[in-house]
């Protein structure tokens, strides 16, 4: 148990069904759509939607969602690839014309198909027990009439991602944007009430016209209105063409526990290339966050890194080594890289020979149906635009793609890029155990990784393996949060490692934990967002 006389908050417990998001609102309705007959899945569509409205800045249906679902009925875990596509008319020739020698970041060439609607709408036909249309009113309450704005989300969407130093800058550019999402030029305050009538009415929209509402109606013709006033690549063909895809999950085991993950293009391979990396020693015996336990877990993740970056893109333009790069062997070798003494030196280079190559919430119910279920517009606000009328904004998840001849990862007509955002369903014994995700674009993979081994190798229980302190080597830079101990700071200065404080902290948590035995819910909530878990 916790030290209670120190700030904290404990596992949330219930016995019938549970949720966890980044937002009260969020985790409200979620619990409600299940109070009336609603299952996991229509549950997790219901918050991600209000997720939607009332933390735009890093979700919406202008971006993407993957989905892991537990079928209880069937044992079945079901897995939803509701990536976008780039346009048919992008290629590398075509964005270097452009005068880019990089894939730009914000803007409309950063923008490929929006995926979530198609996915939430595909998942729910499937899989779901209440009317598509129902899940969305919540959200539009919340998007005509208003909600508080929470601290957490005042700070983030007024904070730095923008190259002039701030958020604000940014939705300035462009009238759309700044309508939508300032108020006399400046981020809403905490405390403050803010409405999007515009994302209503496309709500409004979709709910009554499912689907084709967006990708064959009057919000995708106005998405490409606006694509084309700002010398954009989408045609109407680029929606109407798009469609998820339901694929089959990949995992590793973990010490008895089988990790389940989203094929590429999305980059769960990495966390599951990480763990089996520490699977090669026995990191319980490490102290947690001593030097030793940072280096490990820190040069882990780098080494898969190093592989995602060269290899994983999108499966249908071409054949990955995902069997090799997930191999016992591979982990070995991989394992054997790292000298805890010194710092392995940057780049990290790959090692598998040549080769041709976020808002996170979860839900379980009292069926013991589980969904893990993440959508994202990628950066924070996206592309930084908001699409005409529409008030949508447009994600910037083409941004991922490069330029590079030949590269897996190259933009070319139709394909899906490079993905961060990655739900993960954990098994033992055939039973679905944690459903769980870290949000936090590139961190999402290590976030992963290094919550699991708090709850499998130290026995922390979920919160606590949530709340723990945390850092990120990227780039070169070791960038730890205040909670780190100074100890492990300087010793890993001192061989070697560039260890920054890190400047905010590393993404954000929602897991589940079920207890099969007793019959109860755990819950954990990342103390990092607004939000908490609750069940009943």
């Amino acid at each position: 148990m916790r030290d209670i006389q120190l700030p904290g908050r404990s596992v949330v417990m219930s016995t019938e069904a549970m949720a966890a998001t980044s937002q009260p609102m969020a985790t409200e309705t979620a619990l409600q759509v299940m109070r009336d007959g609603g299952n996991a899945l229509d549950a997790a569509i219901a918050a991600s939607a209000v997720l939607s409205v009332v933390e735009s800045y890093s979700s919406g249906i202008g971006g993407d969602c993957f989905i892991l679902y537990h079928e209880a009925a069937t044992d079945k875990l079901h897995a939803l690839n509701g990536s976008g596509r780039a346009p048919a008319a992008a290629t590398s020739a075509e964005i270097r014309a452009r005068g880019f020698e990089t894939m730009p970041v914000k803007g409309i060439l950063s923008v490929t198909v929006p995926g979530a609607i198609d996915a939430w709408c595909q998942a729910n036909q499937k899989l779901g027990k209440l009317d598509f249309a129902s899940l969305l009113q919540p959200a539009i309450h919340y998007a005509e009439q208003g909600y508080a704005v929470t601290p957490v989300i005042a700070h983030n969407w007024k904070s730095d991602s923008h190259p002039s130093g701030n958020n604000e800058a940014l939705l300035a550019e462009t009238p759309e944007a700044s309508a939508a999402y300032l108020v006399g030029g400046k981020a809403p305050a905490a405390g403050t009430i803010h409405r999007q009538p515009d994302l209503g009415r496309s709500l409004r929209t979709i709910a009554s016209q499912g689907r084709d509402g967006f990708y064959r109606g009057e919000i995708a013709a106005e998405i490409v209105r606006f694509s084309d006033t700002h010398d954009g690549l989408f045609s109407l063909e680029d929606f109407g063409n798009h469609e998820s895809e339901w694929v089959e999950p990949i995992s590793s085991n973990y010490r008895g526990y089988d990790v389940f993950e989203i094929p590429p293009n999305a980059q769960g391979i990495t966390t599951l290339m990480a763990l089996n990396i520490l699977e090669q020693t026995e990191v319980s015996r490490l102290p947690h966050l001593g030097a030793d336990h940072a280096q490990l877990l820190s040069e882990a993740f780098a080494l898969a890194m190093a592989e995602r970056n060269r290899f994983i893109g999108d499966p249908l333009f071409n054949e990955l080594p995902v069997a090799q790069l997930l191999s016992d062997e591979f982990a070995q070798a991989q394992y054997a890289r790292i000298n805890l003494g010194t710092a392995l030196p940057h780049p990290v280079e790959s090692a598998l020979p040549n080769h041709r190559d976020t808002v996170y919430l979860t839900v379980v119910d009292k069926d013991r149906n589980a969904c893990s279920f993440i959508n994202s517009v990628f950066s924070s606000w996206g592309s930084g635009l908001v699409a005409g009328s529409t008030g949508i904004n447009l994600q910037n998840r083409g941004s991922a793609f490069n330029l590079e001849e030949g590269h897996f990862n190259q933009i070319e007509p139709n394909k899906r890029p490079l993905h961060t955002i990655i739900p993960a369903m954990v098994y033992r014994e055939g039973k679905p155990v944690l459903s769980f995700g870290v949000m936090g674009g590139q961190y999402q993979a290590m976030g992963q990784a290094y919550v699991l081994s708090n709850w499998i190798d130290y026995g922390m229980d979920i919160q606590q393996a949530l709340d723990a302190a945390r850092f990120f080597l990227y780039a070169g830079v070791l960038g730890v949060e205040t909670g780190v101990p100074d100890a492990t700071r300087s010793e890993l200065s001192a061989r070697g490692h560039n260890v920054v404080p890190a400047e905010s902290p590393w993404g954000g948590g929602q897991a589940i934990v079920i207890d099969w035995e007793n019959g109860v819910l755990q819950g954990g909530s990342d103390p990092r967002k607004d939000g908490h878990a609750a069940g009943f």
